[in-house]
Protein backbone atom coordinates (compact mmCIF):
# COMPACT_ATOMS: atom_id res chain seq x y z
CA UNK A 1 0.00 0.00 0.00
CA UNK A 2 1.44 3.27 -1.28
CA UNK A 3 2.37 5.94 1.67
CA UNK A 4 0.15 8.27 0.11
CA UNK A 5 -2.96 5.70 0.84
CA UNK A 6 -2.31 4.73 4.25
CA UNK A 7 -2.36 8.48 5.31
CA UNK A 8 -5.60 8.62 3.63
CA UNK A 9 -6.71 5.89 5.92
CA UNK A 10 -5.70 7.18 9.03
CA UNK A 11 -7.64 10.22 8.46
CA UNK A 12 -11.40 10.32 9.59
CA UNK A 13 -13.40 7.88 7.27
CA UNK A 14 -15.83 10.50 6.33
CA UNK A 15 -13.55 12.79 5.06
CA UNK A 16 -11.89 10.53 2.31
CA UNK A 17 -14.41 12.33 -0.48
CA UNK A 18 -12.72 15.20 0.43
CA UNK A 19 -9.41 14.01 -0.70
CA UNK A 20 -8.37 14.60 -4.12
CA UNK A 21 -8.90 11.82 -6.66
CA UNK A 22 -5.77 10.88 -6.80
CA UNK A 23 -5.81 9.78 -3.24
CA UNK A 24 -8.95 8.32 -3.95
CA UNK A 25 -7.55 6.37 -7.32
CA UNK A 26 -4.65 4.88 -4.92
CA UNK A 27 -7.07 3.49 -2.28
CA UNK A 28 -8.99 2.28 -4.99
CA UNK A 29 -5.73 0.16 -6.84
CA UNK A 30 -5.18 -1.11 -2.90
CA UNK A 31 -8.13 -2.73 -2.89
CA UNK A 32 -8.04 -4.13 -6.59
CA UNK A 33 -4.62 -5.46 -5.90
CA UNK A 34 -6.16 -7.53 -2.82
CA UNK A 35 -8.75 -8.47 -4.81
CA UNK A 36 -6.39 -10.38 -7.38
CA UNK A 37 -5.06 -12.30 -4.26
CA UNK A 38 -8.64 -13.77 -3.62
CA UNK A 39 -9.94 -17.56 -5.29
CA UNK A 40 -12.12 -17.52 -7.59
CA UNK A 41 -14.17 -18.99 -5.59
CA UNK A 42 -14.68 -15.81 -2.95
CA UNK A 43 -16.08 -14.13 -6.38
CA UNK A 44 -19.23 -13.27 -5.33
CA UNK A 45 -18.34 -12.30 -1.63
CA UNK A 46 -15.90 -9.77 -3.15
CA UNK A 47 -17.88 -8.19 -5.79
CA UNK A 48 -20.81 -7.36 -2.41
CA UNK A 49 -17.87 -6.17 -0.49
CA UNK A 50 -16.25 -4.03 -3.35
CA UNK A 51 -20.01 -2.64 -4.39
CA UNK A 52 -20.76 -1.50 -0.71
CA UNK A 53 -16.94 -0.30 0.07
CA UNK A 54 -16.22 1.27 -2.98
CA UNK A 55 -18.90 3.98 -2.92
CA UNK A 56 -18.23 4.68 0.42
CA UNK A 57 -14.66 5.37 -0.21
CA UNK A 58 -15.12 7.69 -3.05
CA UNK A 59 -18.16 9.37 -2.31
CA UNK A 60 -16.94 9.83 1.51
CA UNK A 61 -18.98 11.90 3.74
CA UNK A 62 -21.83 11.05 0.89
CA UNK A 63 -24.31 8.37 0.78
CA UNK A 64 -23.26 5.37 -1.06
CA UNK A 65 -25.78 4.19 -3.43
CA UNK A 66 -25.55 0.21 -4.57
CA UNK A 67 -29.64 -1.04 -4.64
CA UNK A 68 -30.60 -2.93 -4.23
CA UNK A 69 -27.41 -4.41 -2.05
CA UNK A 70 -27.87 -1.21 -0.05
CA UNK A 71 -29.54 2.21 -0.46
CA UNK A 72 -30.40 5.20 1.58
CA UNK A 73 -32.93 7.67 0.48
CA UNK A 74 -35.17 10.38 1.71
CA UNK A 75 -38.67 9.62 1.55
CA UNK A 76 -40.83 11.01 -1.35
CA UNK A 77 -44.41 11.49 0.83
CA UNK A 78 -43.44 11.81 4.25
CA UNK A 79 -40.84 13.93 6.18
CA UNK A 80 -37.76 11.29 7.17
CA UNK A 81 -35.20 8.79 5.29
CA UNK A 82 -35.23 4.83 4.61
CA UNK A 83 -32.27 2.31 4.59
CA UNK A 84 -33.06 -0.90 2.06
CA UNK A 85 -30.14 -3.83 2.40
CA UNK A 86 -30.57 -7.04 0.31
CA UNK A 87 -33.35 -6.06 -1.64
CA UNK A 88 -36.47 -6.42 0.19
CA UNK A 89 -34.83 -8.70 2.81
CA UNK A 90 -33.98 -6.12 5.29
CA UNK A 91 -35.23 -1.63 5.76
CA UNK A 92 -34.70 0.69 8.30
CA UNK A 93 -36.76 3.77 8.58
CA UNK A 94 -37.14 7.21 9.88
CA UNK A 95 -40.60 8.59 9.89
CA UNK A 96 -40.95 11.95 11.86
CA UNK A 97 -41.03 10.19 15.50
CA UNK A 98 -41.50 7.09 13.46
CA UNK A 99 -39.10 4.35 13.73
CA UNK A 100 -39.04 1.15 11.92
CA UNK A 101 -36.96 -1.76 11.30
CA UNK A 102 -37.72 -5.33 9.51
CA UNK A 103 -36.79 -8.23 7.93
CA UNK A 104 -39.76 -9.04 5.54
CA UNK A 105 -42.13 -11.15 5.84
CA UNK A 106 -40.48 -12.43 8.92
CA UNK A 107 -40.64 -9.51 11.72
CA UNK A 108 -41.00 -5.87 12.13
CA UNK A 109 -40.44 -3.34 14.76
CA UNK A 110 -42.02 -0.18 14.99
CA UNK A 111 -41.38 2.13 17.68
CA UNK A 112 -43.06 6.19 18.03
CA UNK A 113 -42.35 8.00 20.96
CA UNK A 114 -44.59 10.58 19.43
CA UNK A 115 -47.98 8.04 20.30
CA UNK A 116 -46.15 6.15 22.93
CA UNK A 117 -46.77 3.10 20.99
CA UNK A 118 -44.55 0.13 19.90
CA UNK A 119 -45.50 -3.17 17.60
CA UNK A 120 -43.54 -6.16 16.89
CA UNK A 121 -44.92 -8.85 14.28
CA UNK A 122 -43.11 -12.61 13.73
CA UNK A 123 -44.65 -13.95 10.30
CA UNK A 124 -47.99 -11.51 10.72
CA UNK A 125 -50.69 -11.98 11.75
CA UNK A 126 -48.90 -15.34 13.61
CA UNK A 127 -47.76 -13.59 16.43
CA UNK A 128 -47.85 -9.94 17.27
CA UNK A 129 -47.15 -7.17 20.43
CA UNK A 130 -48.87 -3.81 20.60
CA UNK A 131 -48.60 -1.14 22.80
CA UNK A 132 -50.07 2.18 22.75
CA UNK A 133 -49.34 4.10 26.09
CA UNK A 134 -49.70 1.76 29.20
CA UNK A 135 -52.11 -0.90 27.30
CA UNK A 136 -50.30 -3.76 25.61
CA UNK A 137 -51.23 -7.17 24.15
CA UNK A 138 -49.64 -10.22 22.94
CA UNK A 139 -51.09 -13.06 20.95
CA UNK A 140 -49.81 -16.05 19.14
CA UNK A 141 -52.26 -17.02 16.20
CA UNK A 142 -55.58 -15.73 18.97
CA UNK A 143 -55.19 -18.68 20.65
CA UNK A 144 -52.71 -17.26 22.95
CA UNK A 145 -52.38 -13.99 24.31
CA UNK A 146 -51.53 -11.62 27.24
CA UNK A 147 -52.53 -8.04 27.52
CA UNK A 148 -53.34 -5.48 29.96
CA UNK A 149 -52.51 -1.79 31.26
CA UNK A 150 -54.55 1.13 33.30
CA UNK A 151 -58.20 1.73 32.49
CA UNK A 152 -60.56 5.19 33.49
CA UNK A 153 -61.47 2.90 36.79
CA UNK A 154 -58.65 0.65 36.95
CA UNK A 155 -54.87 1.49 37.84
CA UNK A 156 -54.39 -1.58 36.00
CA UNK A 157 -55.89 -4.54 34.25
CA UNK A 158 -53.71 -7.56 33.13
CA UNK A 159 -55.84 -10.81 31.13
CA UNK A 160 -54.11 -14.05 30.20
CA UNK A 161 -56.12 -16.24 27.40
CA UNK A 162 -55.98 -19.75 26.23
CA UNK A 163 -58.54 -19.73 24.01
CA UNK A 164 -61.06 -21.21 24.20
CA UNK A 165 -60.10 -23.31 27.53
CA UNK A 166 -58.61 -20.74 29.87
CA UNK A 167 -59.53 -16.80 30.89
CA UNK A 168 -58.13 -14.95 33.21
CA UNK A 169 -58.25 -11.60 34.65
CA UNK A 170 -56.28 -9.48 37.29
CA UNK A 171 -57.60 -6.10 38.21
CA UNK A 172 -56.49 -3.47 40.69
CA UNK A 173 -59.77 -3.51 41.20
CA UNK A 174 -60.55 -7.07 42.75
CA UNK A 175 -64.60 -7.15 42.21
CA UNK A 176 -63.12 -6.89 38.43
CA UNK A 177 -61.65 -10.42 38.89
CA UNK A 178 -61.75 -13.71 37.47
CA UNK A 179 -60.52 -17.03 36.43
CA UNK A 180 -62.21 -19.39 33.91
CA UNK A 181 -61.43 -22.96 33.03
CA UNK A 182 -63.39 -24.69 30.46
CA UNK A 183 -65.47 -26.66 30.67
CA UNK A 184 -65.06 -27.37 34.80
CA UNK A 185 -65.59 -24.06 36.45
CA UNK A 186 -65.28 -20.14 36.08
CA UNK A 187 -66.41 -16.63 35.83
CA UNK A 188 -66.15 -14.39 33.64
CA UNK A 189 -66.81 -10.46 32.98
CA UNK A 190 -67.31 -8.53 29.78
CA UNK A 191 -66.85 -11.32 27.62
CA UNK A 192 -68.50 -13.12 25.19
CA UNK A 193 -71.38 -10.59 24.69
CA UNK A 194 -72.39 -10.34 28.09
CA UNK A 195 -71.65 -8.04 30.90
CA UNK A 196 -70.94 -11.60 33.35
CA UNK A 197 -70.98 -15.15 32.93
CA UNK A 198 -70.80 -18.20 35.66
CA UNK A 199 -70.58 -21.89 34.70
CA UNK A 200 -70.01 -25.25 36.60
CA UNK A 201 -69.01 -28.32 34.36
CA UNK A 202 -70.74 -26.29 30.84
CA UNK A 203 -72.78 -27.14 29.74
CA UNK A 204 -74.91 -28.36 32.54
CA UNK A 205 -75.05 -25.22 34.49
CA UNK A 206 -74.08 -21.80 32.69
CA UNK A 207 -75.45 -17.82 34.30
CA UNK A 208 -75.44 -15.42 32.29
CA UNK A 209 -76.18 -11.14 32.80
CA UNK A 210 -76.78 -8.80 30.22
CA UNK A 211 -77.04 -5.23 31.81
CA UNK A 212 -80.45 -6.49 34.40
CA UNK A 213 -81.22 -9.53 32.84
CA UNK A 214 -79.95 -12.87 34.34
CA UNK A 215 -80.46 -16.20 32.85
CA UNK A 216 -79.66 -19.66 33.92
CA UNK A 217 -79.27 -22.42 31.71
CA UNK A 218 -79.17 -26.05 32.58
CA UNK A 219 -77.68 -28.44 30.29
CA UNK A 220 -77.77 -25.47 27.62
CA UNK A 221 -79.05 -24.62 26.15
CA UNK A 222 -82.11 -26.62 26.45
CA UNK A 223 -83.59 -25.16 29.33
CA UNK A 224 -83.10 -22.09 31.14
CA UNK A 225 -84.94 -19.39 33.62
CA UNK A 226 -84.72 -15.89 33.29
CA UNK A 227 -85.17 -12.70 35.55
CA UNK A 228 -84.94 -9.54 35.75
CA UNK A 229 -86.73 -6.28 36.60
CA UNK A 230 -90.09 -6.64 35.90
CA UNK A 231 -89.31 -9.82 33.52
CA UNK A 232 -89.73 -13.73 33.94
CA UNK A 233 -89.63 -16.56 31.54
CA UNK A 234 -88.47 -19.81 30.93
CA UNK A 235 -88.11 -22.26 27.66
CA UNK A 236 -87.48 -25.73 27.02
CA UNK A 237 -85.82 -25.18 23.83
CA UNK A 238 -86.62 -26.23 21.04
CA UNK A 239 -90.24 -27.17 22.06
CA UNK A 240 -91.31 -23.99 23.58
CA UNK A 241 -91.26 -20.94 25.59
CA UNK A 242 -92.53 -18.35 27.11
CA UNK A 243 -91.26 -14.57 28.59
CA UNK A 244 -93.03 -11.87 29.50
CA UNK A 245 -91.80 -8.27 30.85
CA UNK A 246 -93.75 -5.32 32.56
CA UNK A 247 -93.37 -2.06 31.58
CA UNK A 248 -90.75 -0.14 33.84
CA UNK A 249 -89.22 3.46 33.94
CA UNK A 250 -85.60 4.30 33.82
CA UNK A 251 -83.82 7.10 34.17
CA UNK A 252 -81.65 8.71 30.95
CA UNK A 253 -78.38 10.36 31.14
CA UNK A 254 -80.12 13.70 31.28
CA UNK A 255 -82.07 12.88 34.33
CA UNK A 256 -85.26 12.53 32.67
CA UNK A 257 -87.47 9.67 33.22
CA UNK A 258 -88.09 7.54 30.53
CA UNK A 259 -90.30 4.47 29.59
CA UNK A 260 -89.05 1.10 29.58
CA UNK A 261 -91.39 -0.91 26.87
CA UNK A 262 -92.50 -5.03 27.69
CA UNK A 263 -93.06 -7.48 25.25
CA UNK A 264 -94.61 -10.69 25.16
CA UNK A 265 -92.98 -13.64 23.56
CA UNK A 266 -94.10 -17.59 23.14
CA UNK A 267 -92.73 -20.08 20.95
CA UNK A 268 -93.87 -23.56 19.51
CA UNK A 269 -91.21 -26.63 17.91
CA UNK A 270 -88.70 -23.66 17.23
CA UNK A 271 -88.44 -22.15 14.60
CA UNK A 272 -91.94 -23.35 13.01
CA UNK A 273 -93.93 -20.99 15.30
CA UNK A 274 -93.52 -17.41 17.33
CA UNK A 275 -95.56 -15.06 18.56
CA UNK A 276 -94.14 -12.12 20.01
CA UNK A 277 -95.39 -8.96 20.91
CA UNK A 278 -92.93 -5.77 21.50
CA UNK A 279 -92.68 -1.99 22.63
CA UNK A 280 -95.77 -2.48 24.70
CA UNK A 281 -96.79 0.99 27.00
CA UNK A 282 -94.66 3.04 23.93
CA UNK A 283 -95.61 4.88 20.87
CA UNK A 284 -94.04 1.85 18.47
CA UNK A 285 -96.20 -1.45 19.71
CA UNK A 286 -94.71 -4.36 17.58
CA UNK A 287 -96.24 -7.39 16.75
CA UNK A 288 -94.74 -10.19 14.84
CA UNK A 289 -96.27 -13.96 14.25
CA UNK A 290 -94.21 -16.95 12.40
CA UNK A 291 -95.89 -20.02 11.25
CA UNK A 292 -92.67 -21.15 9.08
CA UNK A 293 -92.37 -21.71 5.87
CA UNK A 294 -96.01 -20.97 5.84
CA UNK A 295 -96.04 -17.17 6.74
CA UNK A 296 -94.45 -14.17 8.53
CA UNK A 297 -96.29 -11.27 9.50
CA UNK A 298 -94.99 -8.15 11.15
CA UNK A 299 -96.90 -5.26 12.27
CA UNK A 300 -96.13 -2.21 13.82
CA UNK A 301 -96.81 2.05 13.58
CA UNK A 302 -94.03 2.86 10.83
CA UNK A 303 -93.65 -0.83 9.27
CA UNK A 304 -95.68 -3.50 8.20
CA UNK A 305 -93.97 -7.06 6.57
CA UNK A 306 -96.45 -9.93 5.27
CA UNK A 307 -94.15 -12.76 3.74
CA UNK A 308 -96.05 -15.92 2.62
CA UNK A 309 -94.23 -19.46 1.87
CA UNK A 310 -90.44 -17.63 3.90
CA UNK A 311 -88.51 -15.92 2.67
CA UNK A 312 -89.37 -16.28 -0.46
CA UNK A 313 -92.51 -13.77 -0.67
CA UNK A 314 -93.00 -10.55 0.71
CA UNK A 315 -94.58 -7.18 0.60
CA UNK A 316 -93.14 -4.30 2.65
CA UNK A 317 -94.58 -1.28 3.65
CA UNK A 318 -92.27 1.40 5.27
CA UNK A 319 -94.64 4.26 6.01
CA UNK A 320 -91.86 6.53 8.04
CA UNK A 321 -89.76 6.07 4.79
CA UNK A 322 -92.54 6.23 2.51
CA UNK A 323 -92.04 3.29 0.35
CA UNK A 324 -93.36 -0.01 -1.22
CA UNK A 325 -90.96 -3.02 -1.87
CA UNK A 326 -92.13 -6.76 -3.22
CA UNK A 327 -89.72 -9.63 -3.32
CA UNK A 328 -90.95 -12.52 -5.20
CA UNK A 329 -88.71 -14.40 -5.00
CA UNK A 330 -86.54 -13.26 -2.47
CA UNK A 331 -83.26 -12.65 -3.39
CA UNK A 332 -84.06 -13.23 -6.60
CA UNK A 333 -86.58 -10.67 -7.65
CA UNK A 334 -86.79 -7.11 -5.41
CA UNK A 335 -88.99 -4.15 -7.03
CA UNK A 336 -89.35 -0.94 -4.13
CA UNK A 337 -91.08 2.03 -5.28
CA UNK A 338 -91.31 5.29 -3.23
CA UNK A 339 -89.61 8.60 -2.02
CA UNK A 340 -87.02 6.33 0.54
CA UNK A 341 -86.04 3.80 -1.48
CA UNK A 342 -86.11 2.61 -5.55
CA UNK A 343 -84.97 -0.98 -6.35
CA UNK A 344 -84.96 -2.83 -9.18
CA UNK A 345 -83.24 -6.57 -9.17
CA UNK A 346 -83.10 -9.75 -11.00
CA UNK A 347 -80.45 -11.33 -9.70
CA UNK A 348 -77.87 -12.26 -11.00
CA UNK A 349 -78.43 -10.54 -13.94
CA UNK A 350 -79.36 -6.40 -12.74
CA UNK A 351 -80.06 -4.54 -9.95
CA UNK A 352 -80.55 -1.12 -9.28
CA UNK A 353 -80.95 0.13 -5.53
CA UNK A 354 -81.44 3.74 -4.24
CA UNK A 355 -82.36 5.63 -1.00
CA UNK A 356 -81.24 9.34 -0.49
CA UNK A 357 -78.23 8.18 1.17
CA UNK A 358 -76.60 5.04 -0.45
CA UNK A 359 -76.34 3.94 -4.15
CA UNK A 360 -75.91 0.13 -5.34
CA UNK A 361 -76.20 -1.51 -8.55
CA UNK A 362 -74.92 -4.25 -10.32
CA UNK A 363 -74.63 -6.35 -13.04
CA UNK A 364 -74.19 -10.00 -14.46
CA UNK A 365 -73.29 -10.31 -10.62
CA UNK A 366 -70.61 -10.57 -9.89
CA UNK A 367 -69.05 -9.13 -12.90
CA UNK A 368 -69.59 -5.60 -12.04
CA UNK A 369 -70.79 -4.26 -8.58
CA UNK A 370 -71.16 -0.13 -7.81
CA UNK A 371 -71.96 1.34 -4.13
CA UNK A 372 -71.94 4.91 -3.52
CA UNK A 373 -73.21 6.34 0.11
CA UNK A 374 -73.28 10.43 0.37
CA UNK A 375 -73.20 11.66 3.90
CA UNK A 376 -72.14 14.23 4.58
CA UNK A 377 -69.13 15.50 4.74
CA UNK A 378 -68.09 12.28 3.00
CA UNK A 379 -68.93 10.98 -1.02
CA UNK A 380 -67.64 8.08 -1.10
CA UNK A 381 -68.54 5.34 -4.00
CA UNK A 382 -66.55 2.48 -4.97
CA UNK A 383 -66.79 -0.09 -8.40
CA UNK A 384 -65.75 -3.25 -7.95
CA UNK A 385 -65.39 -5.99 -10.89
CA UNK A 386 -65.41 -9.69 -9.90
CA UNK A 387 -65.29 -9.02 -6.25
CA UNK A 388 -61.56 -7.75 -5.87
CA UNK A 389 -60.00 -8.56 -9.14
CA UNK A 390 -60.83 -4.60 -9.68
CA UNK A 391 -61.79 -1.95 -7.56
CA UNK A 392 -61.97 1.69 -7.71
CA UNK A 393 -62.67 3.40 -4.50
CA UNK A 394 -63.15 7.66 -4.70
CA UNK A 395 -64.04 9.43 -1.52
CA UNK A 396 -64.84 13.39 -1.92
CA UNK A 397 -65.18 15.91 1.02
CA UNK A 398 -67.66 17.91 -0.17
CA UNK A 399 -66.75 20.80 2.52
CA UNK A 400 -63.12 20.89 1.08
CA UNK A 401 -63.59 19.45 -2.43
CA UNK A 402 -61.02 17.65 -1.60
CA UNK A 403 -61.01 13.91 -2.75
CA UNK A 404 -58.91 10.80 -2.56
CA UNK A 405 -58.36 7.62 -4.82
CA UNK A 406 -57.70 3.74 -4.75
CA UNK A 407 -57.23 1.73 -7.69
CA UNK A 408 -56.43 -1.94 -7.07
CA UNK A 409 -55.73 -4.62 -9.87
CA UNK A 410 -55.47 -7.56 -8.45
CA UNK A 411 -52.32 -8.81 -8.13
CA UNK A 412 -51.17 -6.14 -10.43
CA UNK A 413 -51.26 -2.84 -8.95
CA UNK A 414 -52.51 -0.77 -6.41
CA UNK A 415 -52.59 2.79 -7.11
CA UNK A 416 -53.46 5.18 -4.55
CA UNK A 417 -53.68 9.18 -3.87
CA UNK A 418 -54.76 11.09 -0.75
CA UNK A 419 -56.33 14.49 0.44
CA UNK A 420 -53.34 15.99 -0.48
CA UNK A 421 -52.62 14.92 -4.19
CA UNK A 422 -49.77 12.23 -2.93
CA UNK A 423 -50.13 9.02 -5.41
CA UNK A 424 -48.29 6.25 -4.78
CA UNK A 425 -47.85 2.96 -7.38
CA UNK A 426 -46.89 -0.40 -6.67
CA UNK A 427 -46.56 -3.24 -9.36
CA UNK A 428 -47.31 -6.19 -7.39
CA UNK A 429 -49.93 -6.13 -5.08
CA UNK A 430 -50.54 -9.91 -4.03
CA UNK A 431 -52.95 -9.31 -0.47
CA UNK A 432 -53.15 -5.45 -0.48
CA UNK A 433 -56.93 -5.47 -2.72
CA UNK A 434 -58.13 -7.55 -0.01
CA UNK A 435 -56.85 -5.67 2.92
CA UNK A 436 -56.76 -2.04 1.75
CA UNK A 437 -55.40 0.23 4.29
CA UNK A 438 -54.12 -2.50 6.43
CA UNK A 439 -50.49 -1.04 7.41
CA UNK A 440 -49.39 -4.30 8.68
CA UNK A 441 -49.86 -5.98 5.55
CA UNK A 442 -47.91 -2.53 3.84
CA UNK A 443 -44.73 -2.96 6.47
CA UNK A 444 -44.49 -6.49 6.75
CA UNK A 445 -45.65 -7.99 2.98
CA UNK A 446 -45.60 -5.58 0.52
CA UNK A 447 -42.06 -4.97 -0.10
CA UNK A 448 -41.41 -8.56 -0.65
CA UNK A 449 -43.23 -8.46 -3.89
CA UNK A 450 -43.29 -4.69 -4.90
CA UNK A 451 -40.95 -5.05 -8.05
CA UNK A 452 -42.16 -1.49 -9.45
CA UNK A 453 -42.73 1.89 -6.36
CA UNK A 454 -43.84 5.41 -8.18
CA UNK A 455 -44.02 8.03 -5.54
CA UNK A 456 -44.92 11.52 -6.39
CA UNK A 457 -45.71 14.42 -3.67
CA UNK A 458 -46.80 17.52 -5.80
CA UNK A 459 -47.04 19.74 -2.75
CA UNK A 460 -43.04 19.23 -1.99
CA UNK A 461 -42.29 19.07 -5.98
CA UNK A 462 -40.76 15.82 -4.93
CA UNK A 463 -41.09 12.04 -6.75
CA UNK A 464 -39.65 8.92 -7.43
CA UNK A 465 -39.37 5.95 -8.90
CA UNK A 466 -37.85 2.61 -7.64
CA UNK A 467 -37.67 -0.74 -10.15
CA UNK A 468 -36.20 -4.22 -8.75
CA UNK A 469 -35.84 -3.05 -5.10
CA UNK A 470 -33.88 -0.10 -6.14
CA UNK A 471 -32.02 -1.75 -8.76
CA UNK A 472 -33.02 1.28 -10.92
CA UNK A 473 -33.89 3.96 -8.76
CA UNK A 474 -35.13 7.82 -9.82
CA UNK A 475 -35.74 10.86 -7.63
CA UNK A 476 -36.58 14.11 -8.27
CA UNK A 477 -36.91 16.94 -6.12
CA UNK A 478 -37.27 21.02 -7.40
CA UNK A 479 -33.78 21.80 -7.21
CA UNK A 480 -32.41 18.04 -7.59
CA UNK A 481 -32.29 14.75 -9.80
CA UNK A 482 -30.92 11.79 -9.09
CA UNK A 483 -30.47 8.37 -10.64
CA UNK A 484 -28.74 5.14 -10.17
CA UNK A 485 -28.78 1.58 -11.82
CA UNK A 486 -26.94 -1.58 -11.87
CA UNK A 487 -25.94 -1.57 -7.87
CA UNK A 488 -25.10 1.65 -8.27
CA UNK A 489 -22.17 1.03 -11.47
CA UNK A 490 -24.17 3.79 -13.20
CA UNK A 491 -25.27 7.11 -11.18
CA UNK A 492 -25.77 10.48 -12.09
CA UNK A 493 -26.89 13.58 -10.28
CA UNK A 494 -27.17 17.38 -9.93
CA UNK A 495 -28.40 20.42 -8.35
CA UNK A 496 -28.18 23.82 -8.41
CA UNK A 497 -24.50 23.72 -7.64
CA UNK A 498 -23.43 20.93 -9.81
CA UNK A 499 -23.63 18.19 -11.89
CA UNK A 500 -22.03 14.70 -11.73
CA UNK A 501 -22.10 11.48 -13.58
CA UNK A 502 -20.05 8.05 -11.81
CA UNK A 503 -19.68 5.33 -13.90
CA UNK A 504 -18.22 2.06 -11.86
CA UNK A 505 -17.68 4.25 -8.99
CA UNK A 506 -15.39 6.33 -10.37
CA UNK A 507 -16.62 10.09 -11.18
CA UNK A 508 -16.72 11.01 -14.90
CA UNK A 509 -18.44 14.19 -15.12
CA UNK A 510 -17.46 16.80 -12.10
CA UNK A 511 -19.13 19.85 -13.64
CA UNK A 512 -20.21 23.27 -11.17
CA UNK A 513 -23.49 24.16 -12.68
CA UNK A 514 -23.44 27.32 -15.16
CA UNK A 515 -25.02 30.30 -14.28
Amino acid sequence: MTKEAKVCISDNANAIGTLPLGCRSNLLNDRLRLASRISRGKTAALFLAFALAAPAALYGAGVPHAGPLFDRFDLTLDSGQRTEIAGPLFYFQNRETEKIWAVPPLLSYTRDPGTESIEFDFVYPLVTYDRYGGQYRWQFFQLLSVGGGPTQQESARNRFTIFPFYFQQRSSVPEENYTALIPFYGHLKNRLFRDEVFFVMLPFYVQSRKKDVVTDNYVYPFFHLRHGEGLQGWQFWPLLGREHKDVTTRTNGFGETETVGGHDKFFVLWPFFANQTGGIGTEDKIWQQELLPAYSLYRSTNRDVTTILWPFFSRIDEREKKYREWQAPWPFIVIARGEGKSTTRFLPLFSRAHTPEIESDFYLWPVYKYKRIHSDPLDQQRTRILFFLYSDTIAKNTETGATKRRTDLWPLFTHQRDFHGNTRLQVLAVLEPYLPGSRKIERDYSPVWSIWRSEKNPQCGTASQSLLWNLYRRETAPASKRCSFLFGLFQYGSDTESRQVRLFYIPIVNKAASN
